[in-house]
């Protein structure tokens, strides 16, 4: 079984060595990599749609996997018992979605001991969601794969929660690991709003181009910020100066 390198971060991720809820199962590759692997015991595919699930059996029959993957037909983890699954794995979805679907069925993800997660956009929800539901960031990391960056976390029961909204926005993790794709990416992104902000002029801007502009200026404030944080951590400052290119 091959997975995706994403997939594969994700994977290596689940450390409960129980059972697995695969949320958004799609084609079952990824429940099927875990019971192989022996990271988990069983594992749970679940998805909102009947398409997914019939592919994912036909994968889960190819394999042999039948007596340690079950499936089911679940909107978010309404088809799951509290205590059924050690780990909620959640990965390819928005933000939003994660995080409704972790408070949706909060009963749910309060039993779990620990929670898997890689949302594709608004990662700052899903870190605030799950301080709201009582777990910690144990771990959190960023990936490329195939051009596009990616974000895991690692979520596990206990009380945290972020003093800044830089933390929330961009990872305190990421930011205290000194991750250095993390580090590559933020680079990109000063380059990117510095690019924009390059293209706008300084007079004559309408309103709405005016608080365009500020909330540019803000933005590329905190990008600076968080690289200034990397980079004060970092002994002799950049270190990976010479590979952003």
């Amino acid at each position: 079984m091959h997975l995706s390198e994403r997939l594969q971060r994700v994977a290596a991720n689940v450390l409960s060595g129980g059972v697995v809820a695969d949320i958004g199962c799609d084609h079952g590759f990824t429940s099927i990599y875990l019971v192989q692997e022996h990271r988990t015991v069983s594992a749970i595919a679940m998805d909102v749609n009947q398409g997914p699930l019939k592919r994912a059996k036909e994968h889960i029959l190819q394999y042999g996997m039948s007596d340690r993957i079950s499936l089911r037909l679940s909107d978010g983890l309404s088809g799951l018992l509290p205590g059924e699954a050690d780990t909620i794995l959640i990965s390819g979805m928005g933000g939003a979605l994660t995080a409704r679907i972790l408070t949706d069925g909060r009963e749910v993800t309060a039993a779990a001991k620990e929670l898997v997660l890689s949302p594709q956009s608004e990662v700052f929800l899903v870190r605030r969601c799950v301080h709201r539901l009582g777990f910690r960031i144990a771990s959190e990391e960023m990936l490329s794969d195939q051009g596009k960056y990616y974000v895991v976390i690692r979520a596990v029961p206990g009380n945290e929660r972020y003093e800044e909204e830089i933390d929330y926005l961009y990872g305190r993790k990421l930011m205290d690991r000194q991750d250095k794709t993390f580090f590559l990416y933020m680079e990109k992104e000063e380059a990117r709003v510095n690019k924009v902000l390059c293209g706008l002029p300084d007079q004559g801007l309408s309103a709405v181009g005016k608080q365009r502009k500020k909330e540019l200026q803000q933005e590329r404030a905190q990008i600076q910020k968080v690289l200034n944080r990397i980079s004060c951590q970092k002994e002799g400052g950049r270190l990976w100066e010479d590979e952003s290119g």
